[in-house]
């Protein structure tokens, strides 16, 4: 996740600073900030890039990052985090499922899962079986990647 946090944070600053969007880029530094401590992230791999990419916006606070991290020489002479696409793929999607078009709850299901895999997963899921009561759905309308719909 760190990874992923990180590797966002690269590709929307560069493609900001290629189009001359600098607000939103800090904007894009607040977000980063916040979903690295919610993941309580210490990695020196991590901050350093981030230290990085912060020094052109906040040249001061970047240098006394950097030199936190314990880099003797200054934070301009190091290279620029390059983004990494393999870092920003997904193996999991968090699927909405749907009775008789209500939203009940998310399902979390890696997303090479086959329609026939799906479906049992969800109609084994115990919030499922609460939902239906004893009853036998009419239907189960998969779309992968998606939804799950349940007629019943």
């Amino acid at each position: 996740d760190n990874l992923k946090t990180l590797h966002k944070t690269i590709k929307k600053v560069s493609e900001d600073i290629e189009n001359f969007s600098f607000n939103t880029s800090v904007s894009t530094f607040m977000i980063c900030v916040n979903e690295l401590t919610a993941q309580k992230c210490s990695s020196k791999a991590i901050l350093e890039p981030l230290a990085v990419l912060m020094a052109p916006y906040a040249p001061h606070i970047a240098e006394e990052l950097w030199a936190q991290l314990g880099n003797a020489n200054s934070v301009s002479e190091a290279a620029f985090p390059i983004f990494d696409e393999k870092h920003l793929v997904e193996s999991s999607k968090n699927y909405p499922v749907s009775f008789n078009g209500k939203m009940r709850f998310m399902l979390e299901l890696p997303l090479d899962m086959s329609k026939d895999t799906i479906e049992q997963t969800v109609l084994a899921d115990e919030r499922t079986i609460k939902q239906l009561d004893g009853r036998t759905p009419k239907k189960v309308i998969i779309v992968p990647g998606k939804i799950v719909n349940i007629v019943g």
